[in-house]
């Protein structure tokens, strides 16, 4: 038994020993990344499905009956405004015209007859020459011509109207469609008259909808959609994508909300005016809209990887003067896609933890590492790992 206890007393002496030998290690200081709060405008968008139409859209169509003869066009091309576009055979109209004017020249020499017949018996009745009925005919008969004259000449006109019709001009510029109608083919305001279309897409409008909740948030920030206001550093801008999902380039603004919601949907019908000089939006495509609703001037920012959330609320971790870690609980914002808004909790000037908060705790000394360093940021995934 003595022996037994000798060979276990020695045994462990030989373990103090060995360790009271080794070297002491000090504890490890932690490296951790850190980034300044940043300040900046934040944009806020709301993200819709809209639908790109036309600025212009008109139907270009027979206003009189009669056989198409020619077509002055060439399809799908731009046209301006008043070119000629198709003739309608004009040989009834043209009669209709001549025969017009022809009855307006007669009524005009009626006219004049009759007026030199009362210019004649004025004096006649004045020295009793004449009698007060023949002057009472003459007159009526005067006044006769100058109605059927008023009246030839209203028949001229509708009959030169009819035939300018004949001669189917553009009503804007823009791009022309196919024609709808072949040539030879009988057209007119009751049976075929649709000949093609005129389509003015150098500024193109979107349509899109937003909720009522969208609407009551613009109000508290007071945004009027659908208004400009000049003494805002901002507008309420929209941009929309490519059918190859890239960003068209230029934006435009809203011109037009809806007064009412749709009781069905909870949405009302915004619209969207813009520039399209290339002819890069094709009205009638589906694109995704971003419409600027607000600007956070000078808002505080810092890296989403900074937050650390807990039962107990969000908090980040801040690098002091003296480079000793301190818990600093937030009050977060808006998200943006890698950082995130700081209502409340954080200053200008101050450092924050990005990287390697797990080995922390309040108040231990830590070694901040800036995030453009990558030699240090190596280092820390090896200790990581």
């Amino acid at each position: 038994m003595k022996q037994l206890l000798s060979h276990s007393t020695i045994l462990l002496l030989l373990i103090l020993l060995i360790s009271s030998c080794k070297k002491t290690r000090p504890p490890q200081v932690p490296l951790v990344i850190v980034e300044a709060v940043n300040q900046d405008d934040v944009k806020l968008y709301g993200e819709y499905v809209g639908r790109i139409r036309a600025f212009k859209y008109v139907e270009v169509r027979a206003r009189v009956e009669g056989y198409l003869e020619k077509m002055m066009f060439e399809e799908g091309k731009r046209v301006s405004a008043k070119d000629p576009l198709f003739i309608i055979d004009p040989a009834q109209y043209k009669a209709r015209a001549d025969k017009a004017e022809a009855q307006l020249k007669k009524d005009i020499a009626s006219f004049n007859k009759a007026e030199r017949d009362v210019r004649r018996l004025k004096p006649l009745y004045e020295q009793n020459a004449a009698s007060q009925l023949d002057l009472d005919n003459a007159q009526a008969a005067l006044e006769s011509a100058d109605a059927n004259v008023a009246m030839s000449r209203a028949d001229l006109a509708q009959a030169e109207l009819e035939l300018s019709y004949t001669k189917v001009k553009s009503p804007l510029d823009g791009f022309i469609s196919e024609r709808h109608i072949d040539i030879g083919a009988l057209v007119g305001p009751s049976n075929n008259s649709l000949l093609a279309t005129v389509v003015q897409s150098d500024t193109i409008l979107v349509d899109f909808k937003m909720t009522a909740l969208d609407y009551l948030r613009s109000k508290e920030r007071d945004v009027k959609i659908g208004e400009t206001d000049s003494t805002r550093s901002w507008q309420p801008t929209v941009s929309v994508t490519l059918a190859d999902n890239t960003e068209y380039p230029l934006q435009g603004i809203v011109d037009f909300a809806d007064p009412q919601v749709d009781p069905k949907t909870g949405t009302f019908g915004v619209r969207a005016e813009i520039p399209n000089p290339d002819q890069r939006l094709l009205p009638g495509q589906f694109t995704q809209v971003k419409f600027l609703l607000d600007v956070l001037e000078d808002a505080i920012v810092v890296p989403r990887k900074a937050l650390i959330i807990e039962k107990g609320g969000t908090f980040v971790y801040i690098m002091r003067q003296d480079s000793i870690t301190e818990k600093r609980f937030v009050q977060t914002g808006p998200e943006l896609p890698n950082q995130i808004v700081i209502e409340r909790g954080l200053g200008l000037n101050e450092i924050v933890i990005v990287e390697g908060q797990q080995k922390l705790h309040p108040g231990i000394k830590a070694i901040p590492v800036s995030a453009d360093d990558a030699e240090a940021i190596e280092n820390l995934k090896k200790e990581n790992n």
